[in-house]
């Protein structure tokens, strides 16, 4: 893989078959990434990656400045969030079927006797997933009613360096966890920003036209999610 160094700034260098060239800055030192057409040579390479460097360095800065929850321990009155609500974690040792249940402020994770930490991470990690595939469907059909489009399958996972992403051939969307945690704006914000990719790929003039025709607030939404606190990753 090449790599150009713009004075302190490392940029890695992946040519695809692809039509267009694009930027990205990855968390969380802001490790820049460009994806360029196989025939686009590295001069082109390195001009456009110089009339990028101010939104470079912005990007690296908002990264280094967003605050990162600490590494969750799973241990009683840890702070944990649900839709943008903060809880109080209670473990509940009990020979039963595991659970979460929210009740006030507190959320309670029932496990057995002994449960390790990495027992009660994949449990409350499991929970997570589900809240989220059971608010999503009516968000996404509410989305592609309002755009016009038809998605294809719809991916919960566990993604470190983004919040959505969408694959604008098979029609299908992937939604990062981490949503559940945050309030349920953010959750709207994302779906609306994946399934417009269906009708234009790249984050352009167009794009931008079609989020503020559809979700003239969805620069709000954004701010909000970018001001949280990312989860704490063990990054490789």
């Amino acid at each position: 893989m090449p790599t150009l160094q713009l004075g302190a700034i490392a940029v890695d260098v992946v040519l695809k078959d692809i039509k267009n060239i694009h930027l990205s800055v990855h968390p969380p030192a802001g490790k820049v990434r460009i994806a360029a057409p196989l025939r686009m040579d590295l001069d082109t390479i390195r001009v456009f990656a110089i009339t990028k460097l101010a939104w470079i360095k912005n990007q690296q800065k908002k990264l280094r400045e967003q605050e990162r929850e600490t590494p969750r321990e799973y241990l009683d009155r840890e702070s944990h969030y649900v839709w943008g609500k903060r809880y109080l974690l209670k473990l509940v040792e009990m020979d039963a079927p595991q659970n979460v249940e929210l009740k006030h402020n507190k959320m309670l994770l029932q496990l057995r006797p002994g449960a390790s930490t990495e027992k009660r991470q994949e449990v409350l990690d499991a929970w997570y997933r589900e809240q989220l595939k059971a608010a999503v469907p009516p968000l996404v059909a509410k989305w592609e009613k309002a755009l016009g489009v038809k998605a294809g399958k719809v991916f919960v996972q566990k993604m470190k360096t983004k919040w959505g992403s969408c694959n604008p051939v098979a029609g299908n969307i992937r939604l990062n966890t981490d949503l559940a945690k945050k309030p349920l704006q953010c959750l709207e914000y994302i779906v609306a920003h994946e399934l417009t990719h269906l009708l234009e790929r790249h984050h352009n003039g167009q794009f931008t036209a079609l989020m503020d025709a559809h979700m003239p607030q969805w620069r709000q939404y954004r701010e909000m999610l970018n001001s949280l606190p990312l989860a704490h990753q063990e990054w490789r």
